[in-house]
């Protein structure tokens, strides 16, 4: 199969390691117990509040320096607050945003016997641009780009079943978060394409057969 930039690029940005993945998530679970003490949850909202070393967190949050110490230890080992550039006491967003990631489930996918999956050439261009769920980027080459859009479809939609837009927009959201393409666009593609059929706001997948194959 011809190489072109964007598989190149895609093929770049591999997904997570399965033990990240699995960090991430018992990370996610421990955060209730981390929280579950008093102390840290006011020290936590104390950097949150622009405190920036122990001494002020303590201030800010009522606490003595050793439970403010005690508290920041925690925090810090769970990876929720760090030092920023300046030196100072900060909120870990991109931590909450990993764990964010690996708490939330797979879209729901309505599985069916013309899904791209397996080894042949469609079931390796799927990969390349749809990672745990969510859909990276569409295909620069329109060939690949209905071998995905195919594949999400079939994945997304049960033939002959009425979806209203809402419906319809929520569940081509979970695809394209953290993804390059906004579900807007990925709806006009599926509805160009004759994977979903629209009337009155109301969308449905037609079989498999009815779809248009477009032109490459």
């Amino acid at each position: 199969m011809p190489n072109d930039r964007s598989d190149t690029s895609a093929r770049a940005c591999e997904p997570p390691s399965e033990p990240a993945q699995a960090s991430a998530r018992a990370a996610l679970a421990a955060l209730p117990a981390l929280f579950a003490e008093e102390s840290r949850v006011r020290a936590f909202a104390a950097v949150a509040l622009g405190a920036g070393d122990t001494a002020q967190v303590a201030r800010a949050a009522g606490l003595c320096a050793k439970e403010a110490a005690g508290a920041l230890r925690r925090l810090r080992n769970q990876g929720v607050v760090t030092t920023g550039a300046d030196g100072e006491l900060v909120v870990a967003h991109e931590r909450f945003r990993e764990l964010a990631r690996a708490g939330r489930p797979a879209p729901q996918a309505v599985r069916d016997t013309g899904a791209a999956d397996g080894d042949g050439p469609a079931g390796i261009v799927v990969r390349t641009f749809v990672r745990d769920g969510r859909l990276v980027r569409l295909p620069a080459r329109w060939t690949r780009k209905k071998v995905v859009l195919r594949h999400i479809a079939e994945q997304t939609f049960a033939p002959g079943v009425e979806y209203p837009e809402r419906t319809v927009d929520e569940k081509l959201r979970a695809w394209c978060e953290d993804g390059e393409v906004d579900h807007v666009t990925l709806r006009r593609y599926l509805v160009d394409l004759g994977h979903l059929r629209r009337s009155d706001g109301i969308y449905s997948r037609p079989a498999a057969s009815a779809a248009r194959t477009g032109t490459a």
